[in-house]
């Protein structure tokens, strides 16, 4: 049976050989790292370990093209009794890349048949990131009732937690320079989350922050290193903020006066938490999502099934 096409080419390292000496009642956990990257991450390659994976064999430069003879690799070479002992973990810098291979991993799967093999997205991080900073944000505020401004909303990591706080049914402002890309996300939102409450709002000019921060109970920066996205000044006038969280881990701060260190620290009554203080939160959900991928062989863990593991931690 041909079961990849021909121009099928992987090298596997000798260290990745491993020929047992005697039959095994369990097969080893394999991880398939699929970096969109030409270097896979070590971040994501450490964190594979320190979660225990046994096996970790990864590939840089991933492109949806490349996909099918991975998945057909994954999913052919073991008895589907065994197949939970192998799963693939998508990462890269490049979200939209991630998505896309991602989606194209999911088409070469044939669940009727019992062949698939467990799938997790990162990409940058992204998942993991907005997950433990909603759950920061939940220790404090009902976010079903809570207002809040998304600041880089349009990129992935704010995306994603506004489509989580969306979910809670909070109402969610979208921060962005450029207000038109803020409109796609929420149109994007809104047809993920029915009756999402979203709404979007220019952040160009000084004079736009108040107005953006008028009434918001929350917010959370989650854009590019290197740029003030919310200066003190403003943010020590709004009356309403009570959470305040920051998730750019190079400075300056996207909010002045975080320091990436703060977790739960109250300043000015407001509670604030900076990178490394929403880091350790992640990196848990991290390591708890790569053991949940070998409990079966068919999960798809993207942020709604990653969030759900975040909450769970203690």
């Amino acid at each position: 049976m041909k079961f990849a096409s021909s121009e099928l080419r992987l090298f596997i390292p000798h260290s990745e050989l491993r020929i047992p000496h005697s039959p095994m009642s369990e097969k080893l956990t394999i991880l398939v790292q699929l970096d969109t990257d030409p270097l896979p991450s070590v971040f994501d390659r450490v964190v594979a370990v320190d979660a225990g994976v046994q096996h970790l064999f990864s590939y840089g430069g991933v492109t949806p093209a490349a996909v099918m003879p991975l998945v057909h690799g994954c999913i052919f070479t073991r008895g589907s009794k065994d197949l939970s002992r192998t799963a693939v973990f998508i990462g890269g810098s490049d979200v939209a890349a991630g998505e896309a291979v991602l989606a194209e991993a999911k088409k070469h799967m044939i669940p009727q048949y019992g062949m698939s093999v467990s799938l997790m997205l990162d990409s940058n991080g992204a998942n993991t990131t907005a997950a433990a900073a909603v759950r920061a944000a939940g220790r404090h505020l009902d976010l079903g009732q809570a207002r809040t401004l998304v600041l880089g909303g349009t990129g992935p990591v704010g995306q994603r937690v506004a489509r989580l706080l969306a979910r809670h049914g909070g109402h969610v402002r979208i921060g962005s320079r450029q207000r038109d890309r803020a409109e796609m996300v929420c149109a994007a939102i809104r047809a993920q989350v029915p009756n999402a409450q979203v709404e979007a709002a220019s952040v160009g000019s000084s004079a736009d922050g108040p107005r953006a921060l008028d009434g918001r109970t929350l917010v959370v920066a989650a854009g590019a290193a290197g740029a003030v996205l919310l200066p003190k000044k403003v943010h020590e006038t709004a009356p309403d903020l009570r959470v305040a969280i920051d998730l750019n881990a190079v400075p300056p701060a996207g909010i002045e006066g975080v320091e990436v260190v703060d977790r739960g620290r109250e300043r000015g009554g407001v509670i604030c938490y900076g990178a490394i203080g929403v880091g350790d939160t992640k990196m848990k959900a991290h390591k708890a999502a790569i053991a949940q991928l070998f409990q079966t062989n068919t999960a798809t863990l993207d942020i709604e099934e990653i969030y759900a593991i975040a909450l769970r931690l203690p």
